[in-house]
């Protein structure tokens, strides 16, 4: 089969790939032009050996090109405004060090989590308002052209809270507001239902006392009992206003799934037991669970362990939270359970895709944004070779 010649100018090609498409791997190059995936030539070359690339291409020689990874909840963009407790960073350098980490290994669209809702009445454990100001900033920057990736926003709901109502009113529909998440981090229910782990995580992180771990503790369910339902109405209600897909977090009992299920969630982020997951599944919910999660073995909060639910079929999305570089490892690592890597792969871009709305971006598909990744196996793991995002190299 005779090779295609490339116009520089106009088109990209990259070749000699082992293409990762919706079901199948197959070998060959794939043509990109104005930021688009324009044409797929499979059956060509067939790995290093094989057949020379086209004149301007790039060999893949071999390595695998999958679309780009698409993650809806991640932390990282905290660590970098706050590397240590009581530590500001600038806020645009912030920003650009996390776009740049997310493209490094291989996350080509962010939903980047900002919590709305603050508490400021807390014994040594209350948090101010942040999120409009800091998405701003972000779409700033995007505007500028300072990033490498496609960023979007995740407002993190937290209804137990004191200004969740007034937070959510100062963003609107042309926010880019993909998706909002219902976060109920009342003490002794979903995450923290075990108060020892609570104890754990909430008095090493402000190093409280043992009276101001109970006094917190008490202040807490006190405000949820007195606003948490009013807040999930409003946070639902929001949502619809900016156009974004609604998520539960941390959803524990079939009964919460139900509720969750009829105030029109789509996806639910971490549910910590089988029970929920399997309810998720029954009402056509989404799950996704965290890659770290995954590569550890189990949950850090003593919930129920990724690869359990992935062994029950009840698996669809991931996410890296806390650790960017997890989501490829933790999609190959699921890719290798179940015997079909293409599976494994989708949970980290068709799924998230689609349950963010995105419907042109998750796949390799002519038509579809050129989002890619070349990826080189190295036993069970992957190394990142490169990153492309709308058809330009980024990484």
């Amino acid at each position: 089969m005779s090779l295609p010649e490339i116009s520089p100018k106009t088109e990209t090609i990259l070749a000699n790939a082992r293409i990762l498409l919706r079901d199948e791997i197959v070998t060959g190059n794939i043509v990109i032009r104005d930021g688009l995936i324009a044409r797929i030539d499979s059956g060509i070359g067939g790995g290093i050996g094989g057949s020379a690339a086209p004149a301007g291409a790039e060999d893949m020689q071999g390595d695998l090109l999958m679309p780009g990874l698409v993650e809806l909840h991640t932390d990282n963009l905290e660590r970098h405004l706050q590397p240590r407790p009581r530590v500001d960073w600038p806020h645009a350098a912030a920003i650009i060090a996390h776009d740049a980490e997310l493209a490094s290994v291989g996350i080509t669209t962010v939903f980047d989590a900002l919590r709305v809702g603050s508490i400021f009445s807390s014994n040594n454990a209350g948090y101010g308002e942040y999120a409009r100001a800091l998405a701003s900033e972000i779409m700033g920057l995007r505007d500028q052209g300072a990033l490498k990736i496609s960023h979007r926003l995740h407002l993190r709901a937290e209804v137990c809270s004191e200004t969740l109502i007034e937070e959510l009113g100062k963003f609107g529909p042309a926010d880019r507001i993909g998706i909002v998440s219902l976060m109920d981090h009342t003490p002794g229910q979903r995450q923290f239902r075990d108060i020892t782990k609570l104890r754990d995580y909430v008095m090493g992180k402000r190093g409280m006392t043992e009276a101001q771990f109970a006094d917190h503790i008490a202040s807490q369910q006190a405000l949820s009992a007195r606003v948490s339902q009013a807040h999930e109405e409003a946070a639902v209600l929001a949502a619809r206003r900016y156009g974004a897909v609604i998520a539960s977090h941390d959803d524990t009992t079939a009964d919460q799934v139900a509720t969750s299920c009829a105030k029109g969630v789509s996806f639910a982020e971490f549910p910590t037991t089988t029970e929920a997951a399997r309810a998720c599944h029954d009402h056509g919910i989404l799950v996704m669970m965290g890659a770290p999660n995954l590569i550890r073995g189990g949950s850090h909060s003593g919930n129920v362990a990724a690869a359990e639910l992935a062994g029950a079929d009840l698996l669809d999305i991931l996410s890296s939270d806390y650790v960017p570089s997890a989501l490829l490892s933790a999609a190959l690592m699921l890719g290798d359970l179940w015997g079909d890597l293409p599976r494994g792969i989708r949970t980290v871009t068709e799924a998230p895709a689609r349950a963010a709305g995105l419907e042109d971006r998750g796949e390799i598909a002519i038509g579809k944004r050129a989002d890619l990744i070349r990826v080189h196996r190295v036993g069970s793991a992957g190394a990142l070779r490169g990153t492309w995002v709308a058809g330009q190299r980024v990484g």
